[in-house]
């Protein structure tokens, strides 16, 4: 079990925008997912990944086969109040779900 939250590096935000970011995707995924996907990612001691893409479009592509594969998800809508400007997706958090089903979507982005 795994989630796998995966950055925009296109929008060139700060790490510490990124990584306030990425804990939203990764807690808006989380209220997600079901409780028995919870409850066995909480055994197996909360595993994220966190990988990245260097535009909208390929994180729209992920979000998309993401849903089809039945993977909780959330994008991330920045709010426009630092970096970037309102409503600029930036982030989408995955699961957490089994590693075989998030890798047929995420096994071949880099990691951030």
């Amino acid at each position: 079990m795994k989630q796998v939250i995966i950055v925009r590096t296109d929008l060139k935000m700060g790490k510490g925008k990124i990584a306030a970011q990425c804990c939203h995707g990764s807690l808006g995924s989380y209220k997600r997912a079901s409780s028995d996907k919870i409850k066995k990612w909480e055994n197996e001691a909360y595993a994220k990944v966190v990988c990245k893409v260097s535009s909208l479009e390929e994180l729209m592509e992920l979000k998309k086969q993401a849903d089809i594969s039945g993977i909780p998800n959330f994008l991330v809508v920045d709010a426009g109040r630092t970096q970037i400007p309102t409503s600029t997706v930036t982030v989408l958090g995955l699961g957490p779900d089994e590693d075989e089903i998030i890798d047929k979507v995420t096994g071949d982005l880099k990691l951030l």
